[in-house]
């Protein structure tokens, strides 16, 4: 298995990336995953000795140029083909690569996915998912969060048959409870969009729907999947990133559970719905968020949850 690092992409980088690889090859030394590190070598240079113990385990793909944060993601990609997430999405594309993980501009990963490993036939909008840490220690699913801020019903029931798939074959939740988040129980409730999505995933034979979700409902066991759109999603999101900000950074607060609430616990969050396996981080990303990002790409691989896409969406596309 081969697995693409764009170690440029980052606030950090490529410092906090190579260090992420070299936590994984310490604390993993019999994976089967071969790293294909994709940057530029001069700037790598003063980091990548720390690998020297494991230059069988990686190759270094030279990708001279690197897009910045805030640029312009379509114009980017355009002009700069030699950046390591051009480069990564190449790679991808023609398959020498199983799947590309990136820490760099959201909107170029984005954009980059779309246009070369694009969306898997059937699927009407691809979707970023995000674990949400619960109570008990273990995770629900949350999507979409942030990519699709207005949606259709037909875009949500998808988003929950895509959640579903990823919960039990990456996840192994036998039989994921799919809930749509609302301001009530009650059927009939919400707005528009809840009300016409509602009976669209109740007759949905594909998933387990136990119907409305609320907002306090996002943190315990009681739904692994939480469908929304991407505008509730990411104000929640945000939400819950503040929450680990306010009491354990800011206030000091010990406590495992507001631990989960630290994105770099679980790396990154998956683009679900397109041909290849794609892992987005925060541009704040550390060696531990990298680290992480690398066993998840290895989880999707691993699944055959692509396969499994292609073949639940086939009747969609006819």
């Amino acid at each position: 298995m081969k697995i693409g690092l764009d170690i440029m992409g980052g606030d950090y980088a490529p410092a906090e990336p190579v260090k992420g690889v070299q936590s994984y090859f310490e604390q993993v030394p019999d994976s089967s995953v071969h790293l294909v590190l994709i940057g530029d070598a001069t700037a790598a240079a003063p980091y990548l000795s720390l690998l020297d113990a494991y230059h069988h385990r990686f190759t270094f793909i030279e990708a001279a140029e690197v897009i910045g944060m805030h640029e312009h993601p379509t114009k980017a990609l355009k002009e700069k083909p030699n950046s390591s997430i051009a480069v990564g999405f190449g790679l991808l594309m023609k398959g020498k690569i199983d799947a590309f993980i990136s820490a760099g501009n959201t909107g170029a990963m984005m954009v980059g996915a779309m246009y070369t490993v694009k969306a898997i036939e059937g699927i009407l909008r691809p979707t970023i998912a995000t674990p949400m840490p619960r109570t008990d220690g273990k995770y629900n699913f949350l999507l979409d969060s942030g990519i699709n801020a207005d949606c259709k019903p037909e875009h949500l029931v998808q988003f929950a048959e895509m959640g579903s798939l990823y919960s039990q074959y990456v996840l192994g939740v036998e039989k994921p409870r799919v809930g749509l988040l609302n301001l009530g129980e009650e059927e009939g409730k919400g707005n528009i969009l809840c009300q016409a999505t509602y009976p669209l995933l109740k007759e949905n034979t594909n998933i387990n729907f136990i119907g409305n979700v609320e907002g306090r409902d996002v943190f315990i066991n009681k739904a692994e999947v939480l469908v929304c759109e991407g505008f509730v999603g990411n104000v929640l999101l945000k939400m819950a990133e503040s929450i680990y900000d306010i009491f354990k950074v800011q206030k000091g607060f010990n406590d495992p559970f507001l631990d989960d609430f630290n994105f770099e616990k679980y790396g990154g969050t998956p683009i679900l719905g397109i041909n290849a396996p794609v892992i987005i981080s925060h541009g704040i990303a550390h060696a531990y968020a990298f680290r992480n990002m690398i066993d998840a790409a290895e989880k999707i691989v691993s699944s055959n949850l692509i396969g499994i896409l292609k073949e639940q969406f086939k009747q969609a596309a006819v």
